[in-house]
């Protein structure tokens, strides 16, 4: 290779979002809305795209007393739509107008989903164990009262003792929403 290649420097691949017109139409959000929402994204992440790394480095900074390591993969797996595991502009803003402007229903579901860490619903005690147990993890022994180690298991016993009204051993959406909804 001549020098003249060491000065060809390569684009970096770069997520483009959807158009704009789309979004609009997939979420509850006006066009100024979105507009500004894509502004602070593509500021926080210049390549359009986190990650689960990213993630970590984020909650890292608010919670650095704990390991936000195994409860960084949480919001990202909440929001990815197309499970590539990474987010992207589209699934942010899509989960973003669920959770802020969706229905009873939508935001359940997408709380259901968050659970169902192996993304086969039903939901088992161990899926809806993980959740907590990394909150606790990532607040570490910063949190008042301290947070013992048995606290997330009877949180899960309690609710498959109030959600799972078949007593299969398992909550099904219909079973989460049902007792949500009352």
């Amino acid at each position: 290779a001549d020098s003249s290649d060491a000065d060809v420097e390569l684009p970096s691949i770069r997520h483009q979002p959807e158009g704009l017109e789309q979004l609009l139409a997939r979420t509850n959000f006006t066009k100024t809305e979105l507009q500004s929402l894509y502004r602070g994204f593509k500021n926080e992440c210049p390549s359009g795209l986190v990650d689960e790394e990213t993630f970590t480095l984020i909650y890292s900074r608010f919670f650095p007393q704990g390991d936000a390591s195994s409860y960084a993969h949480s919001p990202p797996d909440a929001f990815d739509a197309d499970r590539n595991g990474a987010l992207c502009f589209q699934d942010f803003a899509v989960g973003l107008s669920v959770l802020l402007r969706g229905t009873e229903q939508q935001k359940l579901k997408w709380t259901f989903d968050l659970y169902d860490v192996n993304k086969d619903p039903p939901v088992t005690k161990e899926d809806m164990l993980e959740p907590p147990q990394s909150i606790y993890a990532m607040m570490g022994r910063c949190t008042e009262p301290t947070l013992g180690a048995s606290p997330p298991p009877q949180h899960v016993e309690l609710f498959f003792q109030k959600m799972d009204r078949n007593r299969d051993g398992v909550v099904t959406f219909e079973e989460f929403l049902a007792t949500c909804q009352e």
